[in-house]
């Protein structure tokens, strides 16, 4: 397993006797609820740990455990539609397929927009359709690390693009499966999180932190979430999530993670998981494979390899090409052996890398989120 950002360095033995109960966190995680069998006050302090890793505003913030990235989009694409019914989202090209699924259920009016060639939302294509529409709510749904190319739009940029365009009524969802657990742990993480402009964020559970189980957080702010709450008698629970039953145990394998490893642990992750990344593009390269990862990715892009290579791997491909993410459980043999695999059934097309020139290994979009967009 190198071509899924799933770990599977975890052990959970110890949470098996929680497994005999039947336990359901219905409702308002920071409420009460009729239904007593559940890990509220676990899913808290949760929610205060990502909270601190998104900086997001200690006094105005809400959140709960979602079943993973998806539903955690939506809830944001959802948050602002009720704050901005006539509203349009703009996403680019490299967004995760769910969104555009997510869109049409919540009949939402949307414009996709070009991305660079790094996987990055292309400023210049956002700030003219922008400026088309800009008497109408802007929605924009960034990407903080792209399924495919692990790019990151820079929020800060986003947010200084509405500055200048005058735009009164807007709102910002990040998307951040992936990098949300990997940007707080790096010394230059860019604008990406509560403090750079966005208004909710959702992040994956079960990617960087391990599980076998799916899960999510979503992170907002809660004067927005103040909007849609309902009351509902018989549970005796506010109803502010999308799902009306929860689990009560992915709430619980993300507290044992967090506490397991702690921020000393989290960062020693990263930190291995990002060198890794560098080794694998270098070994690459070594061996006359074109191959390239953004800054701060663990995600590693190639041409396309065989499709006896994907299936023993597990990579993902998209049309030309396939990607490794070096997750903490990817060892330096793996990503050897794995070479070994690529070489010996070569794909039947070698493509080059539309971004790079031999020997340069790993790229960097970054800029300043207080500068204006050129045009």
């Amino acid at each position: 397993m190198v071509g899924y950002p799933c770990n599977e360095n975890f052990d959970y033995s110890e949470l098996l006797p929680f497994l005999e109960f039947h336990t359901n966190n219905v409702g308002d995680p920071f409420g009460s609820s009729n239904f007593g069998a559940n890990t509220f006050e676990i899913e808290r302090e949760v929610l205060e740990i990502f909270a601190k890793f998104t900086q997001a505003p200690s006094d105005e913030f809400w959140g709960y455990v979602t079943t993973g990235g998806t539903e955690g989009n939506m809830y944001g694409l959802y948050l602002a539609r009720e704050l901005y019914p006539d509203g349009i989202v703009y996403y680019s090209e490299e967004t995760h397929y769910s969104v555009a699924k997510s869109l049409r259920v919540l009949r939402t009016r949307s414009v996709m927009i070009k991305s660079q060639q790094n996987g990055e939302i292309d400023y210049e294509d956002l700030f003219e359709t922008l400026r088309i529409h800009r008497d109408s709510p802007a929605i924009i749904f960034a990407n903080v690390g792209t399924t495919m190319k692990g790019a990151v739009d820079d929020v800060g940029r986003l947010r200084a693009m509405l500055r200048e365009l005058r735009v009164a009524k807007s709102y910002i969802h990040v998307d951040a499966a992936l990098s949300g657990m990997i940007l707080p742990f790096v010394e230059e993480p860019g604008a990406w999180n509560f403090s750079a402009g966005a208004d909710s964020i959702s992040i994956s559970g079960h990617k960087m932190l391990g599980s076998p189980l799916p899960s999510g957080i979503l992170l907002a702010k809660k004067s927005y979430v103040d909007r849609i709450a309902r009351s509902v008698e018989y549970v005796g629970a506010l109803d502010t999530t999308l799902s009306g039953s929860r689990s009560a145990f992915s709430p619980l394998i993300l507290w044992y993670a967090l506490k397991r490893l702690g921020e000393t642990g989290l960062r020693e992750n990263v930190r291995h998981c990002i060198e890794l990344a560098q080794y694998a593009t270098v070994e690459l390269e070594k061996r006359k494979i074109p191959a390239w990862r953004n800054h701060n990715s663990i995600t590693v892009i190639f041409p396309r390899p065989s499709e006896s290579v994907i299936r023993k791997w597990q990579i993902a491909p998209y049309k030309d090409i396939g990607h490794m993410i070096t997750m903490p459980h990817v060892t330096k043999n793996l990503v050897d052996q794995f070479i070994q695999d690529y070489l010996r059934t070569p794909p039947h097309a070698q493509v080059s890398c539309p971004l790079l020139s031999p020997g340069v290994r790993s790229i960097s979009t970054r800029s300043s989120s207080n500068e204006k967009d050129s045009r």
